[in-house]
């Protein structure tokens, strides 16, 4: 590990701030709210290093044995927090620290933009302290990034989303998060950022700036990747990993709460009906063509209204909906005769088998035949009326919930 804890040290854009934000669902002023009261203005200290708080008391806890005896010894350990004052500087500590044992001197640390603690590294995304170290020292959007990931991993996501700031500011400081007033703190500062212009996304055909220092390959496709959904613009290929089923139940409950009927049940399933909503939410809110769920359409998900509809639609009489819309009138018909057809191909099998099998069939077949000449003609035809009336009504109703679905919008 490299102890100078110098890296590219790049500050978070705006737009980086709306794109981690859709994460979980939430806008730029849930995000800023956030940052105003858990980061103190930048993630990095003079030197460009991430900022830090070494705390003695976790790395007491995170060692034993000779290599505590010797943590204590340095006064690089001890049990209880406030047992001595911390210094300006943790770093001279920590580098110490390190001496003894790196991975639980990392982890006795809080890091970053949003001081998130070494010892959550993995709630936090990472496989090892280290790599979160690593990000945390190359740029503030990691930082942001993993306290994201953090308050999912902690099902914190929820009290952010419905601005339950004591339920946030418990699970996120603990229970004396009322001795700071964090939960104030945090409603008047979005209660502040309510009233500030959100930031405009980039035209969709602006440059990817360059990355200022050497990365892997692999990170500057992802932060292409990133820029372009932040910008609107669609890749040419699928984008990465698939969606979760919390992620797409909780899209289809805010289309079907926004008026997108047609979504369907919420049922963490991508299927038809989920991706008809999407196109429609899309073409009418302004996003790219597609049924896909990008940081783009979580964003406008959250900050959209509810749809209304024009009145020409939504109060159109049922005979210019079947002239507008004529599959409206075709589709259960359609249905029907698909039925039929399957009916009469089943029959025609039968026959067949019959045919193929005179001899053995005869035996069975002369009791019905003997019966059905038995029955009068007027009672075939009043059969056949009664199944043409069946189908008949069938058709209505199908075309009675075309025309409701193509009024409600669940129809385009």
């Amino acid at each position: 590990m490299d102890k100078t804890f110098k890296g590219a040290a790049k500050r978070i854009a705006d737009r980086d701030i709306s794109r981690i934000g859709a994460m979980i669902g939430v806008g730029e002023d849930e995000m800023h709210a956030f940052m105003d009261v858990e980061a103190s203005g930048s993630g990095f200290d003079r030197y460009g290093r991430p900022k830090l708080l070494f705390e003695p008391h976790v790395f007491y806890r995170n060692l034993s044995g000779a290599k505590r005896t010797a943590a204590v010894k340095a006064g690089l350990a001890y049990a209880k927090w406030g047992a001595k004052p911390y210094p300006r500087d943790s770093y001279p500590r920590l580098v110490a620290a390190m001496e003894i044992d790196e991975a639980a001197a990392l982890k006795s640390a809080s890091w970053g933009l949003t001081q998130i603690l070494g010892d959550n590294f993995k709630a936090a995304g990472f496989r090892t302290v280290q790599a979160m170290v690593q990000a945390f020292m190359a740029d503030e959007a990691a930082h942001l990034e993993a306290a994201v990931r953090f308050i999912k991993a902690n099902k914190l996501d929820d009290e952010l989303r419905d601005h339950n700031w004591a339920g946030f500011a418990r699970g996120y400081n603990g229970p004396g998060y009322k001795k700071n007033r964090y939960d104030s703190k945090l409603a008047a500062a979005f209660a502040k950022w309510q009233k500030i212009r959100d930031t405009p996304l980039p035209p969709r055909d602006a440059p990817t700036p360059k990355p200022a220092t050497k990365k892997a390959p692999s990170v500057v496709a992802a932060e292409k990747l990133s820029a372009d959904l932040a910008a609107g613009a669609q890749p040419a290929e699928p984008p990465a990993p698939a969606v979760d089923k919390e992620t797409i139940e909780r899209v289809q409950q805010q289309l079907k709460d926004l008026g997108y009927t047609e979504v369907g049940g919420v049922d963490g399933k991508t299927g038809t009906m989920t991706a008809t909503a999407i196109r429609a939410f899309r073409a009418e809110n302004g996003l790219p063509e597609g049924d896909g769920i990008d940081d783009a359409l979580l964003l406008a998900l959250q900050k959209a209204k509810p749809r209304v509809l024009a009145p020409a639609r939504s109060e159109a009489e049922p005979q210019i909906v079947r002239e507008k819309v004529p599959e409206v009138r075709t589709n259960w018909l359609t249905k029907v005769g698909a039925f039929l057809t399957g009916i009469f191909a089943l029959i025609g099998s039968f026959i067949d088998g019959i045919l193929g099998n005179l001899d053995e069939a005869s035996g069975v077949m002369q009791p019905v035949k003997d019966a059905a000449g038995d029955v009068p003609g007027w009672m075939w035809m009043l059969a056949i009326a009664v199944v043409a009336g069946a189908l008949y009504l069938i058709a209505r109703h199908g075309e009675a919930k075309g025309v409701e679905a193509f009024k409600t919008g669940a129809r385009r």
